[in-house]
């Protein structure tokens, strides 16, 4: 069964469209476990019925037409359970029930699996038995279990596919489609989509008609050419080292591009109306299918060898692409993976969103696109993305989702929180220079998460008070090589002049998890466990130390300087950091540079730092506690996986417990203590940090003003007396509610969310 498993899976891969995989799976899945009769429901949400979708072995006319509801008969029994049901003698049970349109005898044996994607119920996968009685043993089970997981993904993405196009799976009309990703940059978008995809990536090639066949043509012809040229050269120039057999690969390559084989096929399809790389997408994606479902191991492999030959001839028909993609004036750029060569093809004024299937809220696009403003969604799942062009979409880059085929009402929702986003900003300008302080006189400092310079024009824009976290990995990600010494002070003494006499607090070189250096790659099985952080500094003390020159010196004259080191686990850790930052003080006062020791502190970002916060406390200046970080370890969640995102609460009980306990220690070791993440930018998070102790908040700059309109409108015990009672509930949702109620009561409605008013 295994072997047949393997080539089932070929098989539906293989299939060019949902209907096409469901016969395979019913007729393969028929003849491997020798039964009368297998057949595929599929739930329709809107109508909550299962819909009879492919068979073998009823009359194929009640296709489409059979349908039975949410928790009828026993296919809904297995829908209801999400288990499955395995009965020697199925007309005995009492949910048994037959339906005379499908031809079918009245069956004796029944065996149904559900087929379920991410906890979503989409259908159920049956075999019966009718003419004898028969009880389907574990491995037969086991089986039908294991291909309904493989369609479950097919379902999806084609369910996803479909209703980009208006319509489900069963073929009713589709709206406001979903679909969930991570939040990189917050903001709502509605425009159109432009899908952009990289050089030589067959893959993601979207579906495109051809504006003009003719061109289309002689474009594929001139690339087809070169292709030619470049197999002869390569084949001549290896003829010396190759035996005859393998020099005759070269041949097949250049037999494929014949007329009559590959090319042939892809001109056909340019003819009836697909654009040149649309066309050889198609073309050699079925030609490699045909290849990789053969059980010869030898030809089996020669998929990668027609894949290739695509690769290549795509090259050059987008080098032939010279002409200027025309952008709309609402344009959301949507690609596999976004790059901020990319970002730089659109005009800003044109520009409104961002969409990312892959990469994560801290990749260098999420980090351009917060810095510029830009709604933002990543790492989604289930996106058909060659089918997401040219369409209507509305980005929330509160919530990380986004949305297709929406609808009149949707769109109008969205569209009042736009213009709502705007007069709010609009009516918090006059707090700019106001103070951040309570109505009784308590006053936390307002600072700002900073990485280019176009976050400092935004955040000196905003009001801000100092800078609570520099990002100095940003010059290291938009370089080629290790930036130097000089390049780096350049970039430092900008951000230090910029809010001087304010202190700017830069973290020493943050590396590792989701942020990778392209000329220092980092591969680990678990990165967010890995090599990151101060641990890759340390490791490397020739970085860190022309880090620490490069800062040192930046600070000269402004003294408003602060050093926070990242990913600290343990004391020896600081003491080792320490020693090189007072080693390369010391090195620049000899050489002549009047540099001032500038105050140095950690971040608390790993559960065991938590619980040493009295013995970090003894070693450094300032304690800075990394929300983000420390938040998804706590949770054992990485908040950039859309599969397990969901999972990530920042009011989660454990958190607030571990946020409230390092207050208490830092206040009796009497170190300044401030915070850097998303919560702290959450005008509700504030609000219990600053009632936690919390001294100095660091945000986006985006978030200020609403954070300093919220704390300039409540008192202190007011603040304390909210956090008391939410420490005593045990569930963060309960606690998100009760802290939108408490905001909502004190006035603040207007500053939850949208997320969060769509949901009351």
């Amino acid at each position: 069964m295994l072997s047949m498993l393997r080539s089932i899976i070929q098989e539906v891969n293989g299939a060019l469209n949902l209907e096409e995989a469901l016969n395979v799976i019913v007729r393969r899945v028929q003849e491997v476990m020798s039964t009368e009769v297998c057949s595929i429901y599929l739930l329709d949400e809107e109508r909550k019925r299962y819909i009879l979708m492919a068979s073998k072995g009823l009359n194929p006319d009640s296709i489409g037409k059979v349908s039975m509801g949410y928790s009828e008969g026993l296919v809904g029994l297995v829908g209801v359970r999400e288990e499955p049901i395995n009965l020697e003698h199925a007309q005995e049970h009492e949910r048994y029930r037959y339906f005379p349109e499908t031809g079918e005898e009245r069956y004796e044996s029944f065996l149904g699996v559900p087929i379920i994607h991410h906890k979503k119920v989409l259908g159920v996968l049956v075999v019966q038995e009718a003419s004898n009685v028969r009880c389907f043993d574990e491995g037969e089970e086991a089986f039908l279990i294991t291909v309904s997981a493989q369609l479950a993904s097919v379902i999806a993405h084609n369910e996803a596919t479909s209703v980009i196009a208006g319509l489900t799976p069963t073929g009713q009309s589709a709206k406001d489609i979903s679909f969930k990703g991570v939040a990189g940059a917050p903001g709502v978008a509605i425009g159109r989509s432009v899908v952009m995809f990289p050089l030589a990536d067959l893959d993601a090639v979207p579906d495109r008609n051809s504006e003009n066949i003719k061109e289309d043509i002689l474009a594929f012809e001139l690339a087809i050419k070169s292709v030619r040229s470049d197999i002869q050269r390569v084949g001549s120039r290896l003829s010396e080292q190759l035996r005859p057999e393998e020099q005759a690969l070269f041949d097949v390559y250049l037999a494929m591009l014949d007329d009559n084989a590959l090319a042939g096929e892809v001109r056909d399809q340019i003819n009836s109306g697909k654009c040149a790389q649309s066309a050889l997408k198609n073309i050699i994606n079925d030609y490699a299918r045909h290849f990789e479902m053969m059980n010869d191991a030898y030809l089996s492999e020669r998929a990668v060898d027609i894949k290739d030959l695509g690769r290549r001839i795509l090259s050059y028909l987008q080098e032939n692409d010279h002409s200027a993609r025309e952008y709309p004036e609402n344009t959301i750029l949507v690609s596999d993976e976004l790059t901020a060569t990319m970002l730089g093809e659109v005009s800003r004024d044109r520009l409104i969103g961002l969409v990312s299937i892959k990469g994560s809220g801290n990749s260098h696009v999420a980090i351009l696109a917060r810095a510029m403003g830009i709604p933002t969604i990543m790492g989604l799942v289930d996106v058909p993305l060659t089918q997401l062009d040219d369409k209507e979409l509305i980005l929330d880059g509160y919530n990380g989702e986004l949305f297709a085929c929406p609808s009149d009402d949707l769109r109008s929702f969205y569209y009042h929180i736009v213009e709502e986003e705007k007069q709010l900003d609009q009516g918090l300008e006059p707090l700019k220079t106001l103070p951040c302080e309570t109505t009784d006189g308590h006053r936390v400092a307002a600072w700002v998460n900073t990485g280019l310079m176009t976050d400092v024009v935004r955040s000196l824009n905003q009001g801000a008070e100092g800078v609570g976290l520099y990002r100095t990995e940003v010059p290291f990600m938009i370089n080629e090589r290790f930036p130097s010494e000089q390049e780096q002070l350049a970039c430092y003494r900008e951000q230090l002049e910029a809010f001087a006499p304010s202190y700017v607090t830069m973290r020493t070189l943050d590396i590792g998890g989701d942020k990778s250096l392209s000329y220092f790659p980092i591969t680990e099985e678990n990165p967010f466990l890995g090599w990151r952080g101060i641990r890759v500094t340390l490791d490397h003390p020739e970085i860190f130390l022309v880090q620490m020159r490069a800062m040192l010196k930046a600070s000269v004259g402004l003294d408003n300087l602060r050093i926070m080191l990242p990913m600290i686990s343990n004391v020896n850790e600081v003491e080792e950091a320490l020693h090189l930052i007072y080693r390369e003080y010391h090195q620049l006062r000899s050489e002549g540079f009047d540099v001032s020791m500038p105050q140095v502190g950690v971040m608390i970002e790993v559960p065991a730092a938590v619980y040493q916060v009295r013995e970090l406390a003894e070693r450094v200046d300032f304690l800075s506690v990394g929300s983000n970080d420390l938040t998804q370890y706590l949770l054992a969640v990485d908040r950039n996986n859309p599969r397990v995102a969901s999972l990530y609460h920042s009011f989660h009980p454990a958190v607030l417990q571990a946020l409230y306990s390092i207050a208490k220690d830092a206040k009796e070791m009497k170190v300044q203590l401030s915070i850097c993440g998303e919560l702290a930018g959450d005008p509700v998070g504030a609000v219990l940090l600053m009632a936690m102790g919390y001294e100095a908040l660091s945000m986006n700059a985006s978030n200020l003003l609403k954070v300093k309109s919220v704390i300039r409108g409540i008192d202190l015990k007011w603040a304390k007396d909210l956090l008391e009672s939410v420490l005593l509930l045990d569930s963060p949702f309960i606690i998100q509610s009760t802290l939108n109620l408490a905001l909502k009561e004190a006035g603040f409605g207007r500053y939850l969310r949208p997320g969060k008013l769509k949901d009351d």
